[in-house]
């Protein structure tokens, strides 16, 4: 197998560095240049028509795209530890936890990214005052984001999961676009503290 990806602050590319890190699974990733744009490139989009980081390309040449979908298939091969869940409700409350996470809370930071942050007015047409608006939209996602962490160690529950690869990544690329979303949540900032602190956040 291939896995192309991006160095960070790509927060996409970083879930699958950090799932791999956490499953002990030894595939090394493939650059692509998306400076250059070398992932909007015909040969690229051949693979991914969306023309989106990560990718992986299996041993038979078929391709999967949409990191949690990448992910998805690796634990299929790869059970242990389990990062989907280990029974039938475990695996639907963490698949419930990872569209709550890229709904309400990467969603507008991706929108502040795309639409107010200087470095991508280069690249797309934004709309300033939409892209502001979700400065203030992160900051109320992440404060719903602490709250949840009322009694739990883990976004789903008790044990690490691809929830919070999924929250990690967002809240430190919110970090890197400027916001600020640990600032006075108590839980949130322990939490983020407390899962940095595995080897596999350095991915």
């Amino acid at each position: 197998m291939k896995l192309y990806g991006a160095p960070n602050p790509a927060p996409n590319p970083r879930r699958v560095r950090i799932f791999l890190a956490e499953k002990g699974i030894d595939l090394a990733e493939t650059p692509v240049d998306m400076m250059a744009r070398a992932h909007k490139s015909e040969a690229f989009l051949g693979m991914n028509p969306a023309g989106q980081l990560p990718v992986l390309e299996l041993d038979d040449g078929r391709t999967l795209a949409e990191s949690v979908s990448i992910c998805r298939y690796l634990e299929a091969l790869h059970t242990a530890p389990p990062l989907f869940g280990h029974d039938a409700y475990s695996v639907a409350e963490i698949d419930m936890w990872i569209r709550r996470v890229e709904f309400l809370v990467t969603s507008p930071v991706g929108m502040f990214w795309r639409h107010a942050h200087p470095f991508t007015a280069a690249l797309i047409e934004q709309h300033k005052a939409f892209g502001e608006s979700n400065r203030e939209n992160s900051r109320r996602a992440m404060q719903w984001l602490d709250r949840q962490f009322d009694g739990r160690s883990y976004v789903a529950g008790a044990a690490f999961s691809m929830a919070d690869i999924c929250a990690l990544t967002t809240v430190d690329f919110a970090r890197f676009v400027g916001l600020d979303p640990l600032e006075g949540l108590a839980h949130l900032t322990a939490w983020h503290a407390r899962v940095s602190e595995r080897p596999s956040a350095g991915a």
